[in-house]
């Protein structure tokens, strides 16, 4: 009796099993390919144009801004709306509404600016805040990890000044988009296919995240080609768009219905909701947080390499790292090394980590925070860092410089008279920081989106736009598919940091937008994903460009390095003393003789991206004709006209 009720219950337990595997699979399968060229890890020409030419992380977003441009709006109206197409397409890496640092030249001023694409620290965010809640950095999964938001700031000021299409023009492509659906790409499923136990923590830690983003099916994986779609984000922007149709029917002019999109979202409902979700779950954001808000434009931070002249946000972000390390190398001959040569690479990474000390000791919101722009960009200081240049890796970040002696004529003098020979900096044979990774960093599979995307754009006038989106869905959405996403753990809960949280302070961030002039003529916007590994791939796509005489495609293919010798730019700050990271042929090619200047090496794969995925739109100062480069480590694509 006892052995068939053994063998019942083993029967029995191996047919549930086996009807669970069933419908796990049956409820796991794609429900609707899209046919899709993925550009992912394919190489492809250089882009050429004579008019126009887009170069985006997203096929789709370069569709709708050249569909624009070719229905008479210009850079900054093709520009919004290809943001808003990769908010719907790249949504967790580059959220609507999160940053969206940019430069724009505007050629009939022939002047560059910058607008401030990051928003403040809530009224209520304080060190104390964290502090008492037990954190010693700004932790992430939570509502107060969010800024207040900046991108719909910066897309009605773009609009404003320099647009001429309407808002509900520009936001018809990423409407259609988000209703009808786009194919999956190989990086969205890179950043959301985590292993089964990750998603069923998603479940439970985000539900309305994973609801947006895995559709309620936390089980199911994301396949290749199958249609995601975006219906609460396309009802929000539909929202947005009616009050300016609205204000437009009352008589009222451009300018008026534009503002009466930006009041909607921040003094009307979107804001009451954000501030509702806040108080509910101990946030930080209150509704005059958001009613205050108002980003700016200002005046780019420059630097030169030879006849170059690269422009840089401010120090709300990391972009003055470029013109920086740039100026730093301007003195070597890096063209006699050879490309990716062992001491090529080892003369950048140190210019790169010189900077980082001081991005590291200087940078941060210049509203708050004094810092010596003038003495970080001065040639002067340069050629000093440029003394620290040694023949052994450094094997921790090598110590800051004293740039306000550089800040003034009567200073630099003074810090000439004073200069002296520099000790070579002390290999570092181990570090004192200690570094425990969540449960998030300790599964591999998947981080619940990750990275940033970008855009650059010139069109028929000569007008451009540089611009770097970014945000995740790593602390809970807000109803309407709205990712306020993670940006607050860019601050730092030390009070005596320059990027130290303070209520209304901006964060140093890692998004930012590079443009180049040559002759003083614009020649190159251009731009990447990567967090900090951002200013490294754009030193070296500048290098390749310039120094190497690559076309921009061969610029962005070409295999690249970088440096973690600095702590992370997000918290909890992560910190690997001496070591750098080669991209597959650099490490087969270099690696152990790298090794034997002191560096500890790690190998990464091919067209790895975590290296960055830069986009180029460049003009050729003789000929006049356009080319786009756009990086073949994610689904970017250049296209011109």
């Amino acid at each position: 009796m006892k052995k068939k009720i053994l063998n019942y219950f083993l029967v029995g337990t191996v047919s549930l099993v086996l009807l669970l595997v069933s419908l796990y699979y049956i409820s796991s399968r794609p429900t609707d390919i899209m046919t899709f060229d993925d550009p992912h890890h394919t190489d492809r020409p250089v882009a050429k144009g004579q008019k126009l030419m887009v170069a985006s992380g997203h096929p789709l977003a370069t569709k709708a801004a050249l569909e624009i441009l070719e229905s008479g709006g210009n850079a900054a109206d093709a520009g919004m709306a290809a943001l808003l197409v990769l908010n719907v397409t790249q949504g967790e890496e580059a959220s609507f509404p999160g940053v969206a640092p940019l430069l724009y030249y505007d050629q009939t001023s022939k002047k560059v600016s910058s607008y401030i694409g990051v928003g403040t620290a809530p009224s209520k965010a304080t060190i104390q805040y964290f502090k008492e809640r037990g954190h010693d950095t700004v932790p992430m999964l939570k509502y107060s990890s969010q800024l207040v938001p900046a991108s719909p700031d910066v897309l009605l000021a773009m609009l404003k000044k320099y647009g001429t299409k309407s808002f509900s023009e520009i936001s018809k492509p990423a409407i259609q988009i988000a209703e009808e659906g786009f194919p999956v790409h190989r990086i969205l499923m890179r950043n959301l296919n985590m292993n089964i136990f990750k998603r069923l923590g998603f479940r439970f830690l985000l539900p309305y995240n994973a609801e947006v983003y895995l559709e309620g099916k936390w089980w199911k994986p994301l396949y290749h080609g199958e249609r995601f779609k975006r219906p609460a984000l396309a009802a929000t922007l539909k929202e947005l768009a009616n009050q300016e149709t609205e204000a437009l029917s009352k008589g009222k002019d451009r300018n008026t219905a534009l503002e009466a999109v930006r009041n909607y979202f921040y003094k009307g409902p979107i804001a009451d909701k954000i501030a509702k979700a806040h108080e509910l779950h101990d946030g930080t954001i209150v509704k005059s947080d958001l009613e205050r808000y108002m980003g700016d434009w200002e005046e780019p931070l420059t630097g030169n390499f030879g006849p170059y002249t690269i422009f840089a946000n401010r120090t709300w972000n990391q972009g003055a790292v470029v013109p920086m390390v740039l100026q730093i190398l301007e003195g070597v001959d890096l063209k006699s090394m050879g490309h990716n040569s062992k001491e090529y690479i080892h003369t950048v990474i140190q210019a790169i980590e010189l900077v980082m000390a001081d991005r590291e000791k200087y940078f941060g919101d210049p509203a708050y925070v004094a810092v010596p722009e003038k003495g970080l960009l001065s040639k002067n200081y340069a050629q000093e860092r440029r003394k620290l240049l040694q023949q052994k890796a450094f094997g921790k970040l090598p110590p800051f410089g004293d740039p306000f002696f550089f800040e003034s004529p009567k200073n630099e003098k003074r810090a000439a008279s004073i200069s002296k020979e520099v000790d070579t900096v002390a290999l570092n044979e181990g570090s004192n920081f200690k570094y425990s990774p969540s449960f998030w960093e300790k599964t591999d599979s998947g981080k619940v989106g990750r990275d940033t995307t970008y855009l650059s754009i010139i069109d028929s006038q000569g007008n451009s736009l540089s611009l770097t989106p970014s945000d995740f869905p790593q602390s809970p959405m807000i109803e309407g598919d709205i990712t306020l996403g993670i940006r607050m753990t860019q601050f730092r809960l030390d009070p005596n940091h320059p990027s130290a949280l303070v209520p209304g302070k901006r964060p140093t961030i890692t998004p930012n937008a590079s443009m180049v002039f040559k002759d003083g003529k614009f020649w190159m916007a251009f731009g990447t994903p990567g967090g900090d590994m951002q200013t490294q791939a754009v030193v070296q796509v500048f290098l390749n460009l310039v120094v190497f005489g690559m076309d921009p495609q061969e610029a962005v293919n070409s295999p690249r390095f970088r440096s973690l010798n600095w702590p992370d730019s997000f918290s909890p700050h992560k910190y690997y003393p001496g070591r750098i990271e080669l991209e597959e042929e650099i490490y087969k090619q270099q690696g152990k003789s790298l090794e034997q200047l002191g560096y500890e090496v790690v190998e990464r794969e091919k067209w790895e991206y975590d290296f960055g995925a830069p986009c180029i739109s460049l003009r050729d100062p003789k000929t006049g004709v356009l080319y786009g480069g756009a990086d073949p480590r994610k689904e970017s694509w250049a296209q011109g006209k």
